[in-house]
């Protein structure tokens, strides 16, 4: 029976906890705001306290040169925690316009938040009617939120600066037709400056023919050199000639991507050829023959 009757007091202390966690909420505590002049030092402006669902009656003013302070402790339930999230909402009297700025909170529940005139809208700089300043806590579980209003804010302006002008939004649409101007394609040189360097390349061939028979060149061997390789001569000097004709024809219509392609297919067919082409030469040489 002792047992029993221990059990059911268990129990009922177990559902009694859970009702009371069921039940629990988020509120705060030691709630301030404050607003400080620039350079009035510590205590000047004004200090107003803060209690949930309590409202102030009077209108906060901030100036164009005070900040505004916001410290309170967060509570879910008889406890201080950190929530989820936590803002002061600012709206119109309209309710139309909103805007919030999110407390710092540490772990403690210790939150604070400040603003001044350069966080606020446009919009609430031009308002002729105070603003409603609200505090808003909630986090995940199954505590209630808090949502109540703390103060009526009226935002003061400096009558010797005027209000910055709203930019234009943004708008997406169809935009005036543009019409690209491309550059010309570029063009040869001179004729006057191309013979002058086709001349200058044609009179080092003297000079060249002369080297080539000081040296000892021998053009009596063209016919046993084409008998035994006529394929490799043939073809090397005929993409010597080809890789020639193609710098010309670059030189005077082609473009880069016409010349490419087919200098590296005559740099092919030069590569293999020439090989056979100085092994035949070489064979000659190793024979005894120049």
């Amino acid at each position: 029976m002792r047992l029993q009757s221990l059990l059911s007091q268990a129990i009922l202390l177990v559902s009694a906890l859970q009702h009371g966690a069921a039940a629990a909420s988020w509120t705060f505590t030691d709630g301030t705001v404050s607003v400080a002049a620039k350079g009035a030092g510590v205590g000047g402006g004004l200090k107003e306290t803060l209690a949930p669902s309590k409202p102030l009656t009077s209108s906060v003013k901030l100036g164009a040169a005070d900040t505004l302070k916001v410290v309170l402790t967060t509570q879910e339930g008889k406890l201080a925690k950190r929530p989820h999230q936590a803002f002061l909402l600012l709206q119109d009297s309209h309710g139309k316009l909103d805007v919030s700025f999110p407390f710092s909170v540490k772990e403690s529940g210790k939150a604070k938040v400040e603003l001044t005139h350069k966080d606020l809208p446009l919009q609430f700089l031009r308002s002729s009617t105070p603003l409603s300043a609200s505090i808003i806590i909630a986090s995940f579980g199954t505590s209630e939120g808090y949502n109540g209003k703390a103060f009526p804010l009226t935002i003061e302006l400096d009558p010797n600066v005027p209000i910055p002008a709203a930019e234009t939004p943004l708008r997406y649409g169809k935009l005036s037709e543009i019409h690209h101007v491309f550059r010309p394609d570029p063009k040869s040189p001179n004729i006057v400056i191309t013979l002058v360097f086709l001349g200058a390349v044609l009179a080092t061939l003297p000079a060249l023919l002369g080297a080539w028979l000081y040296i000892g060149g021998n053009i009596n061997h063209l016919g046993k050199a084409l008998s035994d390789a006529p394929i490799s001569h043939t073809l090397f000097l005929g993409s010597v000639v080809g890789i020639e004709g193609v710098f010309f024809l670059y030189y005077t219509i082609w473009n880069l991507f016409k010349t490419l392609p087919i200098l590296l297919a005559l740099g092919v067919v030069a590569f293999l050829s020439g090989s056979r082409a100085l092994t035949e030469v070489q064979e000659r040489r190793l024979a005894g023959l120049r």
